[in-house]
């Protein structure tokens, strides 16, 4: 999407802005404080229909006020599209696409892709292995629509089995009542794995590609999975069973980011980190304009430090 009206009422901490933006790249510059950061949070909420910084809505109504607006007006592959969300602390967010009512906000990601680099994006690198399977799991999403709820269902089946796990534990079922969700963990972790590695597949190439062009060379995504069986989580169903949960999975695979040899984790500096993450968001962006044919909107805050 290329946008080029922004309109804010009482967001963050715009009592009122009306903004005109010109197509291509935009520098936002001024002081601290002066709102450059909430302008490309509004993009963002506006967009996608969510904060990239907090997940409490009150957050985003200035200080003092009932409720805050966010109005973007474009152009998406070429025909002019408006979009409109409402923000109401009480009442939740609602959204329009040109002027018609969504049933929820959470049909905007489906009309229009944005990508977002923030400093705590950091966290995909430099973090744990929970938040590189969440942020390859959203990318999932945007590459593979048909597979957007995977990792949910997944996540979903793994839980009945822990619950069940936990009740024949507890004496309060048996073995049997595990074998239905054991089939599904294994049925839908073979294909979690299977679509995490036709992400890693198409993003490889151009985030390579991104990070040898910005000093970070030999750049390379590993994810060393396999697929969990039935026969896998049979023989291992006493330690579960011990322990309440399901020990083996693709909800406990770490995916590594590295440059050359080194993994960027733990041997990367923090400038390093930085330009892998926007290496990630670039080639991403790069790989979603050719699936799509329309390029995603792309904000970065805060992008040159530490660089």
């Amino acid at each position: 999407m290329i946008v080029s009206t922004v309109s804010l009422r009482d967001f963050r901490s715009y009592p009122r802005l009306e903004l005109e933006l010109e197509p291509g790249l935009v520098l936002v510059t001024g002081a601290n404080g002066a709102g450059k950061t909430n302008l490309l949070e509004s993009l963002h909420v506006g967009t996608q229909g969510f904060s990239p910084r907090t997940r409490a809505d009150g957050q985003l109504v200035r200080l003092g006020c009932d409720g805050a607006r966010v109005a973007l007006a474009g152009a998406r592959a070429g025909r002019p599209i408006l979009l409109e969300l409402t923000v109401h602390p009480q009442q939740g967010k609602r959204a329009k696409l040109n002027g018609a009512a969504l049933r929820s906000v959470e049909q905007l990601r489906t009309e229009v892709a944005t990508l977002v680099f923030t400093p705590d994006r950091l966290a995909v690198v430099k973090g744990g292995p929970a938040a590189r399977r969440a942020y390859f799991d959203r990318t999932l999403a945007r590459l593979l629509p048909a597979r957007t709820s995977l990792p949910i269902d997944y996540a979903a089946a793994v839980g009945q089995r822990n619950a069940a796990l936990r009740r024949a534990a507890g004496g309060f079922g048996g073995r049997d009542a595990i074998e239905p969700w054991t089939h599904q963990v294994a049925s839908l972790g073979a294909t979690l794995v299977a679509a995490r590695n036709e992400t890693l597949t198409l993003l490889a190439p151009a985030f390579a590609e991104r990070a040898a062009e910005l000093g970070l060379p030999a750049a390379a995504l590993d994810y060393p999975a396999e697929a969990p069986t039935v026969a896998h989580l049979d023989a291992r169903l006493d330690r579960d069973l011990e322990r309440g949960t399901t020990g083996v999975g693709p909800h406990l695979d770490d995916i590594t980011v590295r440059s050359g040899l080194r993994e960027l984790r733990t041997f990367g500096s923090q400038g390093e980190q930085r330009l892998a993450v926007l290496s990630l968001l670039l080639a991403e962006a790069e790989v979603l304009t050719e699936l799509r044919g329309v390029a995603p909107l792309v904000l970065l805050d805060d992008v040159l430090s530490e660089l």
